[in-house]
């Protein structure tokens, strides 16, 4: 651990914080006001900590001095040391800690004692009684169904996921406009500023504003006179415009088709294909860093169907169309004369599908995953219970509708009464940071690597970040350090870890404002889902007992998936499954730790699929474009290693040479040739980080490859290589 190399703080001097580069009085101020938080509470205990981030660290301090003060103090405190604490007062006016206050006793009887001392209670409860748990929750947050549900749940041998709302019909883009007794018209539902217009003041779209925008778009999309229920794709970035066009598909009755504006033509066409999708919203270009990048041009190389087109800024359009294509200015004017016209939403039965997203399989196919009427509510359930998102809040997210994570903003934040802020640029760079300080961003959502290049560029010096009430996590695996800085920024707000996936709608392993958060842990199973790590007999080990195996779920979850469009749901996610408790459990494929303390732990996939920057992607893929780059391989096989120290997956590629007593390339030639190969047919954030030389690869009896033994033998070299 850190802490090893750090003093522990009843030692620590005056001169041991000015030798940090903090001037002689500031240094004697600061120790004199830690020696008074130690004789308080003591060297070492997780109240020092609290007292210590909350009175005498700030941003503006060296981060090497809250290095000192977080390691000593936790120099021997043992595993998952909390990085924040809840106070009483703030929990019982969180969402949860309000519902408990209400209704505790009525749900949990003698063993309700307070918001804090009974959230893990209060977890269960969800679990084992979801009749009363979601009809609360949906109370809570507003939910709207034109036919009531017969039930929550209907529990169905056929269905191992059970069948959730049964005969109820709703629309969650109309959820997202109603208005309510906590939202009027004059509310602010997107912010945004774009990328080199950083002094300019943010753009801002009200409820009123954005319902007649939606309404404009969906009476425009029917003048393309599809049939209801078509597949409708979006391949833009996360804009102010894209997620009116989202909720206008949905408003009207047609399914999204969620595609990453990062992906080459054969992606972009692989899922056109897969979700048989009649039109296509795209940009000419796309800003990012400075730089103009072709967006338009990868679709038409996909060979899409009729493309809307929007412009990157300004009206005009800065490529020539194709016959078919429509410019934006001309498929809004298609509308002209139901501007400020309300589009009556098409209420659908809540297994109907709303979204197509994909996630990668082992198989080298994307798995087209549906999320259904019911999805969005899962996902602003989970921001309602574990980010705490209401009314007034601006969240922040750099994301993209092509991912789940796109989606899950615009149900989490609108569906809560919150407002979305988007930043249509990059978000490594210091204009981000100031449009988090100018929109008054008060939950931020960040992946790993995104919070180490702030770190590294320092991109968020200056700016006040003092409205973040938390972060939120997902994507990949988190590293202390980093986020022990994250968190610096903005006075110790937490960061609440978020697991999940697309075929979920939302998390299954997550953090509450009702616990303490200990940094890349998780601290609860997400409501209404219970979490079992399987033992080396391949059934689950106790609930209580700390333990490391392959993460397997209950499989009765709202909003799960139960059906995917190329692929048989059952074989991918139950088959083989152990039998618990009378149900079949669900498989997810990532290893997980359940650690002493009752922490929760990623450690990466179980299957031969990676996580690359936050990015799905199975080992086949890379394999595929590496096996076709030389002449001289004979073969490969792609692992992800996660680095000792914690953080994102790295990208590792064992190779077999024809000859392997006489190479073409040395690794660093082959890795460069991989490099491109990959960012040109696959995704431009993929990127090589090291070459295994092999004369062949480790395979089982019936010839198939055992990445798990290359990623153990990897990692275990990686780490002696450090010694």
């Amino acid at each position: 651990m850190a802490g090893e190399n750090y003093k522990s703080l009843d030692v620590v001097t005056a001169a041991d914080i000015a030798a940090l580069g903090i001037s002689e009085e500031t240094s004697d101020q600061l120790h004199r006001q830690l020696v008074g938080i130690l004789e308080i509470h003591g060297a070492g205990t997780s109240r020092t900590w609290q007292s210590i981030s909350k009175h005498l660290l700030t941003p503006e301090l060296p981060f090497s001095f809250h290095q000192m003060m977080y390691y000593g103090c936790y120099k021997h405190f043992g595993p998952d040391p909390p990085s924040w604490l809840p106070h009483p007062d703030g929990a019982n006016m969180t969402n949860v800690g309000k519902l408990l206050e209400e209704h505790g006793k009525e749900f949990l009887g003698s063993k309700y004692v307070n918001p804090i001392s009974s959230f893990l209670d209060f977890q269960e409860f969800s679990v084992s009684n979801p009749e009363v748990y979601w009809k609360t929750l949906f109370v809570k947050m507003g939910v709207r169904f034109s036919t009531p549900p017969e039930c929550i749940l209907r529990e169905d041998p056929a269905e191992p996921g059970g069948i959730w709302l049964p005969s109820a019909t709703s629309n969650p883009a109309n959820n997202c406009l109603t208005l309510s007794g906590q939202r009027t018209l004059d509310d602010v539902a997107v912010i945004w500023r774009d990328e080199g217009d950083d002094e300019l003041p943010l753009n801002k779209m009200t409820i009123k504003e954005l319902r007649a925008s939606v309404w404009l778009v969906a009476h425009a999309i029917e003048t393309l006179k599809l049939e209801k229920g078509s597949a409708i794709a979006i391949d833009m970035p996360m804009n102010c415009n894209s997620v009116v066009i989202y909720l206008a598909i949905v408003l009207a009755g047609y399914v999204v088709v969620s595609i990453a504006d990062s992906f080459a033509p054969a992606e972009i066409s692989a899922r056109l294909k897969i979700s048989n999708a009649k039109a296509i919203f795209t940009q000419d270009l796309i800003v990012r860093g400075g730089r103009k990048l072709p967006l338009y041009s990868r679709v038409v190389d996909a060979q899409s169907p009729t493309a809307i087109v929007l412009p990157t800024r300004g009206c005009s359009i800065s490529t020539t169309l194709r016959d078919n294509d429509i410019s934006w200015q001309s498929f809004l004017e298609r509308a002209n004369e139901s501007r400020e016209v309300e589009f009556i939403a098409v209420e659908k039965p809540t297994k109907a599908f709303t979204n197509i997203l994909f996630s990668s399989g082992t198989t080298g196919e994307p798995k087209a995953i549906p999320w259904t009427v019911a999805t969005p509510f899962k996902a602003a359930a989970d921001g309602w219970c574990h980010m705490d998102i209401r009314k007034g809040d601006v969240i922040a997210w750099p994301t993209n509708l092509g991912w789940m994570m796109g989606p899950w903003l615009v149900y989490a934040s609108l569906l809560n009464g919150a407002s979305i802020a988007l930043y249509n640029g990059s978000p490594l760079a210091s204009g981000f940071a100031k449009f988090v300080q100018d929109a008054k961003v008060t939950m931020l959502g960040v992946i790993p690597s995104i919070v180490r290049a702030w770190k590294t560029a320092n991109s968020t010096a200056s700016f006040d970040w003092s409205a973040i009430r938390c972060y939120a996590s997902t994507g990949e695996a988190s590293n202390v350090d980093e986020y022990l800085w994250l968190m610096s920024r903005a006075q110790y707000k937490p960061v609440i870890e978020y697991c999940g996936g697309t075929e979920i709608g939302g998390g299954f392993a997550t953090g509450s404002l009702l616990q303490n958060q200990s940094l890349a842990a998780f601290s609860t199973p997400a409501m209404g889902c219970s979490l079992l790590i399987l033992g080396d007999d391949g059934f689950p080990i106790p609930q209580n007992q700390p333990g490391t195996g392959e993460l397997a779920l209950g499989s009765l979850m709202f909003g799960a998936s139960s059906l995917l469009l190329n692929a048989d749901h059952y074989s991918v996610y139950f088959k083989d499954m152990p039998v618990w408790n009378g149900k079949v459990l669900r498989r997810h494929g990532d290893l997980f730790e359940r650690t002493s303390r009752g922490y929760y732990r990623a450690h990466g996939r179980a299957d031969d699929t990676m996580n690359l920057g936050g990015i799905k992607v199975s080992s086949v893929e890379i394999e595929r474009t590496c096996n076709t780059v030389c002449s001289d391989i004979l073969e490969t096989a792609a692992i992800g290693v996660p680095p000792s120290g914690g953080g994102p997956e790295r990208l590792v590629v064992a190779v077999v040479f024809k000859d392997s007593d006489k190479p073409l390339l040395d690794s660093s030639s082959l890795a460069a040739i991989f490099n491109s190969a990959l960012q040109k047919k696959l995704n431009p954030l993929f990127k090589v980080s090291e070459i295994i030389p092999l004369s062949s690869l480790p395979r089982t009896a019936t010839n198939k490859v055992m990445r798990r033994v290359l990623r153990e033998q990897f990692s275990q070299s990686d780490q002696n290589s450090k010694l």
